[in-house]
């Protein structure tokens, strides 16, 4: 028989838990790309409609330029942030159902691109305004924001935590606990 050492033992399940990881992060891949196309899709049908609804509303010769309606094989377009988001912290799994409402809870730039913030952002700093000096998960902001706690939810907050972490607006003081940042 032959003795595995600590040092070899450590080794294998290093491993297994980075072929975990890969089969996790694959399927969340896929999950993604479904979305996106799912989205995209969307984007195109939208745009469309608003289109014919304008090209409907009287004085809309001037603004229907603006909004043409894209051709169903154009490849939508892709606006980048201003801010770098960090990346995300392979601890905290993220599930299927997190990217759309991150998406949907993400940041946005107003048409004279100052930066506003989403819902989701400006719930959770002032959350963080009323909490004081006190460490808390994200399925416990989830809750006191009244969102749903299905794993989806709670990876939308972790996720805004984490941009917010990287925009030193909120702190991050342990694994999946987070604090509001010292002024």
């Amino acid at each position: 028989m032959v003795s595995v050492t600590p040092t070899a033992r450590n080794i294998e399940i290093t491993a297994e838990g980075l072929q975990e990881d890969l089969a996790r992060l694959e399927m969340q891949k896929q999950a993604l790309e479904r979305e996106l196309a799912a989205v995209t899709a969307h984007l195109g049908s939208v745009q469309r409609a608003l289109g014919a609804l304008q090209a409907l509303m009287p004085g809309a010769a001037a603004s229907s330029a603006a909004h043409r309606p894209v051709a169903a094989d154009a490849e939508a377009p892709v606006t980048v942030a201003s801010v770098p988001t960090p990346p995300a912290p392979v601890a905290d799994p993220a599930e299927e159902g997190a990217a759309s409402r991150a998406t949907a809870d993400r940041a946005e730039s107003d048409t004279d691109g100052v930066r506003t913030y989403g819902k989701l952002t400006e719930q959770i700093l002032a959350y963080f305004a009323q909490a004081g000096d006190v460490d808390v998960r994200a399925r416990d902001v989830a809750d006191a924001l009244g969102r749903a706690t299905d794993s989806g939810s709670i990876n939308a907050v972790r996720s805004t935590l984490d941009r917010l972490v990287g925009s030193s607006r909120v702190r991050r003081v342990g694994r999946g606990l987070y604090r509001a940042a010292k002024p």
